[in-house]
C-alpha cells in the first residue's frame, strides 16, 4: 500500500489558485537523459575496456604503465636470406657427354672406352699405355706380357709394368747377373721393393719374413713362403734390406741411425737366438736316437722357446728399419 502524500487542508477561504507541478513528465524526462549519458559512456569507454584488463587498484599506488608487447625469440643460426632485389642463382651447366647416346635395347656406355690406367716401360725408353695388363707364363717359352688382349712384349725387354696388382720393374738382384721381378712397396729417396716366393719342402712346412724361413720337424710337407725384401736409394742400384745397408745409407740423418742402431741389436739377439736354439735342437734329437734312450730329450722342448724369440725381435727390427726409412724421407 502506497503512503499518501501530505497535503495541507486549507480552509475554503483560505485557499489560493497554484499551478500544479506534473511529477510524472520530470521522472520520464530524466530517465531519458539517464540513458543517453550511460549511451555516451559505454560508447567512448568501450574500446579501453576491451585491450586492457587491468586488476583492482590499491589506494595510495602508482599508476601501472601499460603492459609492453613480447619481443619476438630470435632464431639462432637461422639461414641468411637472400635480398628481394638479388639475381636469382644460376643452375648449373650440365656435364659434357662422355659417349654417344644408347639406343633402345642396348647396354648404356657399353662402346664407351675407358682411358689408359696402366704403363709398360721398355728398356729402350719407349712406353705403351693399355687398359689391361696380364703376365703370361706358358709352359714351354718365355714370360711375355699381354696388352689390351692382343700386344705381346717379351719380358726381357721390360723395364718395368702396372697391373692390377701394383707397381714392379725388371733389374738384377745384389750378386746376381739374372734380372728378377721385384714389386715396389713404398717410393721416396729410399724406395723399398720385395720379392716373395712359394716352394714346397717335403719335410716341414712354415712361413719366413725378410730371407729366413722357419720350419718344424715333422712327418708332413708344406709350402713354405718367403717375402725377401730389398732397397733402393735415388733410384740406385738395388741393395739387400739389412741394418747395415741402411746405416751406411742414411748416415746424414740421425733420427734414422738412432732407430737402426736399436734394430741392429734386435738382429744380433736373433742370430744369437737361432744359433742356441738350432744347437738344442740337434743336441736333443741326437740324444732322442740314441740306443737307450726312453723317450724325447728334454733339450728338444728347451729349444722350443728359443726358436721362438728370433719371431718376436724380427718383427720389432722390421718395425725400426720401415720408421728409419719413413724419417729419412720425410726429411730434405
Amino acid at each position: 500500500m502506497k503512503p499518501t502524500p501530505y497535503r495541507p487542508v486549507l480552509r475554503p477561504e483560505a485557499r489560493v489558485s497554484t499551478p500544479r507541478y506534473d511529477f510524472a513528465r520530470y521522472f520520464r524526462s530524466m530517465t531519458l537523459r539517464s540513458l543517453l549519458a550511460a549511451c555516451f559512456l559505454l560508447t567512448t569507454a568501450s574500446p579501453t575496456f576491451a585491450q586492457t584488463d587491468e586488476g583492482p587498484r590499491q589506494l595510495g599506488a602508482p599508476p601501472t604503465a601499460p603492459p609492453r608487447p613480447a619481443p619476438t625469440p630470435r632464431q639462432v643460426d637461422a639461414a641468411p636470406t637472400a635480398p628481394a632485389d638479388a639475381a636469382p642463382a644460376q643452375p648449373l651447366p650440365d656435364p659434357a657427354p662422355v659417349y654417344a647416346p644408347t639406343p633402345p635395347g642396348q647396354i648404356p656406355g657399353g662402346s664407351y672406352q675407358r682411358p689408359p690406367r696402366f704403363q709398360v716401360g721398355l728398356k729402350t725408353g719407349l712406353v705403351y699405355n693399355a687398359t689391361d695388363v696380364e703376365v703370361k707364363n706358358p709352359l714351354f717359352g718365355k714370360n711375355y706380357l699381354l696388352l689390351d688382349g692382343q700386344q705381346k712384349i717379351d719380358f726381357d725387354n721390360v723395364g718395368f709394368y702396372e697391373d692390377e696388382s701394383g707397381h714392379y720393374v725388371r733389374t738384377n738382384l745384389p750378386g746376381s747377373r739374372r734380372e728378377s721381378t721385384l714389386r715396389r712397396e713404398k717410393t721416396g729417396r729410399i724406395s723399398l721393393y720385395s720379392i716373395t716366393s712359394t716352394s714346397y719342402s717335403p719335410g716341414y712346412g712354415g712361413v719366413g719374413v725378410g730371407g729366413f724361413g722357419m720350419g718344424y720337424p715333422g712327418g708332413y710337407g708344406g709350402y713354405r713362403t718367403v717375402k725377401t725384401e730389398y732397397f733402393s736409394k735415388d733410384n740406385g742400384p738395388v741393395q739387400n734390406l739389412t741394418s747395415n745397408n741402411l746405416l751406411l745409407a742414411t748416415r746424414e740423418n740421425a733420427g734414422a741411425q738412432e732407430l737402426l742402431l736399436a734394430g741392429r741389436r734386435y738382429q744380433n739377439i736373433t742370430t744369437a737366438a737361432y744359433v742356441v736354439g738350432g744347437g738344442l735342437l740337434v743336441a736333443g734329437l741326437l740324444q732322442t736316437l740314441r740306443p737307450g734312450q726312453g723317450g724325447i730329450s728334454p733339450l728338444t722342448f728347451a729349444a722350443i722357446p728359443v726358436l721362438i724369440v728370433p719371431i718376436i725381435f724380427q718383427g720389432k727390427q722390421a718395425e725400426n728399419q720401415k720408421q728409419a726409412i719413413a724419417i729419412y724421407n720425410a726429411t730434405r
